[in-house]
């Protein structure tokens, strides 16, 4: 099974609060990842990425990248890639050992790390691009191997609020992206007709002119 760990001396309010920063300006298009993951060294983890579009995903025109690089300064190294289907890249660093785990269809580009390794330690970009969308998406992942489990603690109420504060953080997200196509379609039906009114206007000239010649 994935495991996934909390940062020691992090609570579950601040893991949303990485969320709040990550998703606080809504575009077009919005990718959805957690900023940073702990996983424990030779088990299998998940690195989740998300998006949110005013578009349907159309897999003819759809395209996602996956990447890793040891520092910010390194240069990217592709090891998952779609265009028309998805293609896992094979490395020398993963071998065989990511795997595909979203669903496109629920917009979730989601993989798996099996037998993590210490070397796995980095960070994972997730782009995505779903035209028409102008902007292409870009999520960043840290990833951070432990070679030995955090000391249990009492996290009931951190939980608890973290769940809470998570559900408002994603009806927040809703309302605005559900607001921005709207007034998106809204603009695009200004325009329309604003374009109609101006050819009727310059049928109304022709039908004019004509009249005027027939006089003369």
């Amino acid at each position: 099974m994935p495991l996934m760990l909390p940062s020691q001396g992090t609570s579950a309010a601040s893991c949303v609060a990485l969320l709040v920063i990550a998703a606080s300006t809504v575009y077009s298009m919005d990718v959805l990842v957690a900023q940073q993951i702990n996983a424990l060294n030779g088990t299998m983890v998940r690195i989740s990425c998300s998006f949110t579009s005013c578009y349907r995903l159309d897999p003819t025109k759809f395209a996602m990248n996956w990447t890793y690089q040891e520092t910010l300064n390194d240069t990217e190294e592709m090891f998952m890639t779609f265009k028309n289907k998805i293609t896992p890249l094979r490395t020398e660093r993963f071998g065989d050992r990511v795997k595909f785990a979203g669903n496109l269809d629920k917009n979730d580009l989601s993989i798996t790390i099996s037998d993590v390794q210490l070397t796995d330690e980095g960070i994972y970009n997730c782009y995505v691009r779903n035209p028409p969308d102008r902007i292409q998406g870009h999520g960043i992942i840290q990833l951070s191997v432990v070679t030995e489990l955090p000391p249990p603690r009492d996290s009931t109420i951190a939980v608890a609020i973290g769940a809470s504060i998570g559900g408002m953080l994603a009806l927040v997200i809703l309302s605005m992206v559900v607001v921005k196509c709207v007034r998106r379609h809204k603009k695009q039906e200004l325009i329309s007709d604003e374009q109609k009114m101006e050819e009727e206007g310059k049928t109304d000239g022709e039908g004019g002119t004509e009249e005027g010649t027939k006089q003369l």
